[in-house]
């Protein structure tokens, strides 16, 4: 069985400007000796685990932020009476390495914060208690193996496919399964400017003229490459062991996640809602970016635009990559465009027959 499902998509966005760098500037990059427009893999990350998707297919999400006193607040309401005010308080400071959990403590960074982790932690500090067992045991033993604390991570996916880095307290690094790249235009890019002004009603009404404010906003255009890796083996450990069913299922949300979530920046002034134009999807022994598709920079076809060209450059290079290095791995297309491909790799009709094709562990 294949371990690593390699995701690629091609994404045709509309003026826009969806990651900006803290110039208010679009995030870009030099690829091929050429400028393209960029979205940053934080950026797409965040949207995704934010996405109402997310929330309806793999629950919710981890609660990111170094404000433990806040964290504590919502514990508390979550568990809704479970555990006292005194323990979670306890727990958080065991998983945080903090000597206390004020309203203004802070952790040392913003970590991903798992509730049923503080949960289920809460539940071993009560039983060794009970027990009469010494607790500065019970947290040597968690910070030696931490099984069942670990089992608690499988509740919240996001951490689970983006890892989790710790380094204080009882808190458990996690190796992310899901490597996502910078997505970038398949192509060379000159941003437009946006000269935009606010009128002030109120003047107007009164006879005045001029603007109550003036800025800019550059934007742009383009056929964007997404391109991610989901490990599944390492999947199914950071869930605690779940089934490979369970991961392939996971991997199907995660097609329908990187075809459909755009980040959300400026999107009320350009509404640049767009979906995948193409999602190609292969199962095979290690991850392997076709990003090098698009180092020679696509050209127009003439009044065709870039979305054509780009995904005949990914598929060619995904062909010769395959062949070249004799990669026996199984792939499936999903595409608007209805251009004839030869061969490898087979069409499907619908985002949704691929995603079965996934949760079937690349079989019809």
């Amino acid at each position: 069985m294949k371990n690593y499902v390699n995701y690629h998509v091609l994404i045709s966005h509309s003026p826009s400007c969806l990651n900006r760098d803290d110039m208010n500037i679009q995030k870009s990059t030099v690829f091929g000796g050429v400028r393209r427009v960029r979205i940053s893999s934080q950026s797409l990350k965040r949207a995704i685990r934010t996405s109402d998707y997310y929330r309806q297919h793999l629950g919710e999400p981890s609660v990111r932020t170094r404000e433990l006193g806040r964290f504590l607040e919502k514990c508390v309401r979550a568990l809704n009476g479970r555990f006292s005010e005194e323990l979670v308080s306890r727990a958080i400071k065991a998983l945080s390495g903090k000597e206390s959990v004020a309203d203004d403590t802070e952790a040392d960074a913003v970590a991903p914060w798992i509730v049923a982790e503080v949960a289920k932690l809460c539940e071993l500090i009560e039983a060794a208690e009970r027990e009469g067992r010494d607790l500065g045991k019970l947290f040597k033993q968690i910070s030696k193996d931490g099984t069942e604390l670990r089992k608690s991570i499988g509740q919240a996916v996001d951490i689970a496919l983006c890892g989790r880095m710790a380094t204080s307290g009882l808190m458990m690094p996690v190796d992310g399964a899901l490597a996502v790249a910078h997505v970038f235009t398949t192509h060379a890019v000159d941003s437009d400017i946006d000269w935009f002004t606010a009128v002030d009603d109120l003047v107007t009404d009164t006879g005045g003229s001029g603007a109550g404010h003036l800025n800019t906003q550059e934007f742009s255009s383009g056929v964007f490459y997404r391109y991610a890796s989901l490990n599944l083996r390492q999947l199914q450990e950071n869930l605690g062991g779940a089934s490979r069913e369970r991961a392939l299922e996971i991997a199907s949300h995660v097609a329908h996640l990187l075809a459909t979530v755009v980040p959300s920046a400026k999107q009320q002034s350009f509404a640049a809602h767009n979906l995948a134009d193409a999602v190609l999807v292969t199962f095979g022994d290690m991850p392997v970016s076709l990003a090098n598709a698009f180092e020679n920079p696509v050209r127009a076809n003439g009044e065709r635009g870039f979305r054509t060209p780009s995904l005949q450059r990914l598929l060619k290079h995904w062909r010769n990559t395959r062949q070249a290095y004799e990669l026996d791995d199984s792939a499936r297309l999903f595409a608007l465009d209805d251009l004839p491909t030869e061969g490898e790799p087979a069409r499907l009709p619908t985002l949704s027959a691929l995603k079965e094709w996934i949760a079937q562990d690349g079989r019809e």
